[in-house]
């Protein structure tokens, strides 16, 4: 029976693993250790066999097992897991840049569903589905006692198909969310020029991205026409993606010095990633914005260009994933995600659990205008106020007032998202930072104080 020869293969393994400990135990008793792994490993097996015969409804043999090693693993931690064939085809999917579904990174929290965060353009982020939500049904059926993968697996479906999702926000009553599945095409780098600050949106880290943050700065540099002042580097809501990619967009900033590295169980197995040569941006000043929704490659990339001093960070405390999973393809069933290191910033720090707090907080607000009163005094109004000698002649035109739009919007961008900087306050402020450094920056090459 095949739980027999697990337990049968397992000792053999152990048997071919400890041979100097087995010569040397006493009177050729075993090591208590191995003696109780055979324990729990017969006791799997009767397990099995009793839930095989006596279950009410018959379960298939591959059922039962894959649910044995998605459970042993996903006890381990929320990052680890088990893909059958199916699912682990999706996730190759996933990291070339284009999948099926809602368009949502989840984790497990307390038994529910817990969005880290919606990706860009796609139908959970069009519902308005925000980092942190908590989903506890999924078509009326209850999430609590389902796997992640199970929830994961109900989430999916054909394009086109409907779904209710009842979400848990903060302080709010649940509400259900209704949405349409589609397939996914992510285009994880967006750019675009704001006067002289480029903008650039990374969504999410796949193979794809690198090389699309340097087509991006490429852009940037020629809309410019060389006067680009510097660079916002909007990870927010990134849910990360594949360290490499992770590594190299880091890299794109730094010239030299260490990006991240990762230590395992064993020490020969710690790993440390540099910075080659070459600045992209040339050392033009970089803010990067983040928040809770920002999670692992994106918090490498945040942690090495702060702890490097290349860039000023600016929003809300990060979402804290702190761990590195290696994916192991299983010959014919699949693969499991395995969590097998930590990674550590630059100077050292684990954020693990505990998240990067950037340099600047500004939590995201709504702005409104406020009207100025057109009555107010001003001085000159006052009778024999003295005249301003730089003025300009009377009648000379006195150019496009502060704020006023400079043209039609960059190509390529909609009117809608040319518009939608102006209500962003978290990016309003990181421009307004940026100006200031290139205008610092400016003054203190002229001399000027």
């Amino acid at each position: 029976m095949f739980p027999r020869r697990l337990a049968a293969t397992a000792v053999a393994v152990l048997l071919l693993a400890f041979p100097a400990a087995a010569a040397d135990s006493p009177s050729g008793s075993k090591p208590e250790s191995k003696v109780d792994t055979y324990e729990l490993l017969n006791l799997f097996g009767d397990v099995f066999e009793r839930v095989r015969s006596d279950y009410v409804e018959q379960a298939s043999d591959e059922q039962l097992i894959e649910a044995a090693i998605n459970g042993m693993l996903s006890s381990l931690d929320p990052h680890s897991g088990y893909m059958n064939d199916k699912r682990f085809d999706e996730m190759k999917v996933q990291t070339q840049g284009a999948f099926g579904g809602l368009g949502i990174e989840v984790t497990m929290e307390g038994g529910l569903v817990k969005v880290v965060s919606p990706i860009d353009d796609t139908p959970a982020f069009k519902a308005g589905i925000e980092p942190g939500d908590l989903i506890t049904h999924i078509n009326g059926e209850q999430v609590l006692g389902m796997t992640l993968p199970d929830a994961v697996d109900k989430m999916r479906g054909p394009a086109g198909s409907d779904i209710k999702l009842t979400i848990r926000r903060a302080e709010r009553e649940p509400f259900d969310v209704s949405l349409t599945r589609s397939v996914i095409k992510i285009k994880s780098v967006r750019s675009r020029l704001e006067g002289k600050v480029g903008y650039i949106r990374i969504s999410s880290f796949s193979e794809q991205t690198d090389a699309g943050l340097q087509d991006a700065i490429d852009d940037l540099k020629k809309q410019a026409g060389g006067q680009l002042q510097g660079i916002v580097l909007d990870l927010r809501n990134n849910p990360g993606g594949l360290l490499t990619q992770a590594v190299a967009v880091a890299d794109d900033f730094l010239d030299q010095g260490e990006i991240v590295s990762t230590r395992a169980r064993k020490p020969e197995d710690a790993q440390r990633f540099n910075a080659k040569p070459g600045d992209l941006a040339g050392g033009l000043p970089v803010v990067v914005l983040i928040n809770g929704g920002s999670a692992s490659a994106s918090e490498i990339v945040a942690g090495a260009l702060q702890d490097h001093g290349r860039a000023i960070l600016l929003g809300t405390k990060s979402f804290g994933k702190g761990s590195v999973q290696t994916i192991v393809p299983l010959s014919g069933h699949g693969a499991m995600r395995l969590t097998t290191a930590r990674y550590y910033t630059p100077s050292g720090r684990s954020i693990q659990a505990v998240g990067i707090e950037p340099d600047i907080i500004v939590e995201q607000a709504k702005i409104e205008t406020v009207k100025s009163d057109p009555n107010a005094r001003r001085e000159s109004d006052l009778r024999g106020a003295l005249p301003n000698p730089t003025s300009p002649a009377e009648g000379a035109p006195q150019g496009a007032p502060q704020g006023a739009p400079e043209g039609p919007p960059p190509a390529g961008l909609t009117a809608a998202e040319a518009e939608s900087g102006a209500s962003d306050y978290q990016l309003m402020r990181a421009m307004d930072l940026v100006h200031g450094l290139a205008m610092f920056s400016a003054r203190a090459g002229n001399g000027t104080h």
